[in-house]
């Protein structure tokens, strides 16, 4: 074995003659060094842009979610919210009423999703801190004298939406123009006229906020109590509560407690969970890009192939020679062998550090920028250990069944 690791190194190394055949095996190299920096800097990119889409989720959806396992809604006297709160790791626990409606605005309209909450939902989400215009209030409480010297107070109720929903309905900044939200009465058949069939109420646009383009023209945040007035829903009736947990707390741990609290007839859902469809195209997507550079490396692998070939074919004196001094032919052609897993070697150590020093720099300088309309002004990266790991396995075994194929089938 050292014999045999001592001739590939100065197959390779020699600097005595320079021949075609070293600038081929210096090209293998290099094509497999470039082929796993790819690798590694396009995965942490991709790692940085669905960290940055989750982050965005984040701010909207809830650590933990409880929804009644059958029917859309439930009374909150069916939970023991108390119990509830009590869980460790749980903070704060925020109903949500949430229903589609149509909302009307001057000549415009949109089909949206209302979520009402409660006042505690800020604390789940930090969606006041968010807004991109107006502020986050949802009802005021507005006094005014009345004939017989006692003060009437009258409720008004703002609208948080989405920024394309706020756009869309022509909303300008400062209105008092109110928007009309229209939902279908419950349990009443269709009716011929829009008093029968729709329950109708006024809101005042609060604000809009920027997220993430799914909620941004979809979601609009009202108060619960006026969402329940437009459901005909009961004081305590909701379509799910909210849960913000602890810094730190476990999710998995505290929503097997949750589900142990409340049984069967609800159920916990996490923020891989509530939004699966994004998730499994996240997956899907970080796969075929692997996929497809798996095939970058393929190529460069059938590279080492052929200048492994080439090597064989010019040493072919040398390989006489070894023969005639008595050294078999396994021997022989693990010299080959060595030399090729030599090659991918130092090829894949230059990668990576090459992919290691580019998204080091990206990540604290920001060098590539993508644009002033994105989230994010520079291009987000987010190296992982598993993805180093995971490179250099691929790269690794694809060279050396390249390599064991080009000496196995060579005439040796």
């Amino acid at each position: 074995m050292r014999i045999g690791l001592f001739i590939a190194r100065r197959y390779f190394f020699s600097r005595k003659q320079r021949t075609v055949i070293n600038v081929i095996s210096w090209i293998s190299l290099v094509g497999i060094a470039v082929s796993t920096a790819a690798l590694i800097v396009v995965l942490s990119v991709y790692n940085g842009i669905g960290r940055v889409t989750q982050s965005l989720f984040n701010t909207f959806d809830a650590p933990l979610v409880v929804q009644p396992a059958s029917g859309k809604t439930f009374h909150t006297s069916q939970i023991d919210l108390a119990a509830l709160s009590r869980i460790g790791g749980i903070s704060t626990v925020s109903q949500v009423a949430e229903e589609n409606a149509w909302m009307t605005y001057r000549h415009n309209q949109a089909i949206v999703t209302l979520r009402g909450v409660d006042p505690l939902y800020s604390r789940v989400t930090g969606l006041d801190t968010l807004l991109y215009e107006g502020s986050y209030r949802l009802a005021d409480t507005i006094a005014s004298p009345a004939a017989d010297g006692l003060a009437d107070t009258t409720v008004v109720h703002y609208l948080i939406m989405g920024a394309e929903v706020y756009y869309n309905l022509g909303v300008r900044d400062v209105s008092n123009l109110p928007v009309a939200v229209h939902i279908p009465k419950r349990g009443v058949a269709l009716g011929l006229t829009m008093q029968e069939a729709l329950n109708t109420a006024y809101a005042l646009p609060g604000g809009n906020f920027y997220i993430q383009q799914d909620i941004d023209n979809r979601y609009v945040v009202a108060d619960i109590g006026f969402v329940r007035q437009l459901m005909d829903y009961a004081p305590d009736e909701c379509t799910q509560l909210c849960l913000a947990l602890d810094p730190g707390a476990s999710v998995g741990r505290v929503k097997d407690q949750v589900r142990a609290l409340l049984g069967d007839g609800f159920r916990v859902l996490d923020r891989f969970e509530q939004q699966p469809i994004y998730f499994k195209v996240f997956r899907s997507e970080r796969l075929g890009i692997y996929l497809i550079l798996t095939l970058i490396v393929l190529i460069s692998t059938l590279n080492l192939m052929a200048s492994l070939s080439l090597l064989m074919m010019d040493k072919r004196h040398d390989i006489a020679t070894l023969r005639a001094m008595g050294m078999p032919r396994r021997q022989v052609r693990r010299i080959f062998r060595i030399e090729g897993v030599l090659i991918a070697s130092m090829g894949v150590a230059a990668g990576l550090v090459v992919g290691f020093i580019v998204c080091f720099v990206q990540q604290q300088w920001g060098i590539i920028k993508m644009g002033s309309n994105f989230v994010v002004s520079a291009f987000p990266v987010a190296m992982r250990p598993a993805d180093f790991l995971l490179t250099t396995l691929l790269v690794m075994v694809l060279s050396t069944l390249a390599v064991l194929f080009a000496v196995r089938h060579s005439k040796v």
